[in-house]
């Protein structure tokens, strides 16, 4: 598969809106680190050593069934900007996309399974599956790890199991991780509280790129800290309990939003609806948030569902690097500005207008004898 077909065709997780969790998960991840036994580790190994690894994995990687007709190719033979386009995609690190000699990406027609090689580690195999979803990436990776523990000699160690660079990923190295859209929770001002008590429990919250990223778009990160000492079975069923209570507590924001601040949450819907509509200049960390705004608006019915593209696939298309291959040459952040605003005009100019409930269901109105007329 060529660089351009993978940009073609959206990953499954970026289409996949109807299986989210009522409006709240948007995915689900599972990461495993993995290394060679009789192979220098990538962090420490010379060019050269880095070398024999790849020749060694990449055939393996990709000879996988599920990686019939993928894309395969060594990072330093992509441009910067391609690079950082896979980045956008999450289907590889910032940290690879920094470090490409001697590295490779394995992905397959549907992107929901990655393999970068000479990482941080040998192998960082993920798949990333739509909605709320965690069992099924973690039994299809698990064949898939299965699968290359037959051909390669895993770094293991039976008192610390799976051997890491990092000591933070030994044990099962294990990421699990689901994607969430907590509006609600931030608009409301609970989203710390929330962070706090997932962080006393060993959960880690990182923003919409992971580990060193903000959170935009109300968009989270939860994921496990813990690798050793638990099985894979746990570690997913604890992060599920927690997941599980966050989308009551989401949903139960957004319904008292409704209920006590419903002109403050209709005006900013209406508004971001204004914004993306009709806005000629519109900065990335703007977009997002009036994308995530316009998403709130569709799930709680003030926005009608709109099916001719998906608001998750957006997120991905208003980036700086696939705004720079759309337009085909180096942008400036002020021309990307603009590329971008007149990207969402196009994208979104058949999305219905806000169906606001009228002034008599509670919304303030200006020409009743209780609204000041003269502001």
């Amino acid at each position: 598969m060529r660089f351009s077909t993978l940009l073609k065709y959206p990953a499954d997780w970026m289409t996949g809106g109807q299986q989210r969790s009522n409006g709240v998960v948007v995915s689900s991840r599972i990461r495993l680190a993995r290394n060679l036994c009789d192979e220098v580790f990538p962090s420490w190994a010379k060019p050269d050593q880095r070398m024999h690894a790849l020749d060694r994995i990449l055939p393996a990687v990709e000879a996988l069934p599920e990686m019939e007709r993928g894309f395969s190719k060594s990072l330093d033979s992509l441009s910067a900007i391609d690079k950082r386009v896979l980045v956008e995609r999450h289907l590889i690190s910032r940290e690879q996309a920094g470090n490409a000699n001697g590295s490779a990406v394995v992905i397959n027609r549907s992107q929901s399974l990655s393999i970068m090689i000479n990482e941080e580690d040998h192998l960082r195999i993920q798949a990333i599956f739509p909605g709320f979803d965690l069992e099924k990436a973690y039994d299809f990776i698990d064949r898939v790890d299965s699968s290359l523990e037959q051909e390669l000699d895993y770094a293991f160690d039976t008192k610390y199991g799976y051997l890491t660079s990092c000591p933070s990923n030994l044990g099962t190295g294990m990421r699990a991780s689901v994607m969430l859209h907590l509006p609600g929770l931030v608009l409301s001002h609970q989203i710390g509280k929330v962070i706090a008590a997932a962080n006393r429990i060993g959960l880690a919250v990182r923003g919409i790129f992971g580990e060193g990223s903000e959170a935009q778009a109300n968009l989270f990160q939860v994921s496990n800290q813990r690798t050793l000492g638990e099985s894979e079975r746990d570690i997913i069923e604890r992060l599920q309990r927690v997941i599980e209570r966050t989308i009551r507590h989401e949903l139960a924001a957004r319904e008292k939003l409704l209920e006590d601040n419903a002109t403050m949450v209709r005006d900013q819907i209406g508004r971001a609806y204004a914004n993306l509509r009709f806005a000629h200049v519109m900065t990335s960390k703007e977009a997002l948030n009036q994308l995530s705004l316009m998403r709130l608006g569709m799930d709680c019915g003030l926005i009608p569902e709109w099916s001719d593209e998906s608001l998750e696939l957006l997120l991905m298309e208003i980036q700086p690097a696939h705004l720079q291959l759309l337009a085909k040459e180096t942008l400036s952040p002020e021309q990307r500005d603009v590329v971008r605003a007149e990207l969402l005009r196009t994208k979104l100019k058949s999305v219905p207008e806000p169906d606001m409930p009228s002034d008599s269901d509670g919304t303030w109105d200006a020409t009743s004898p209780s609204g000041d007329e003269t502001r």
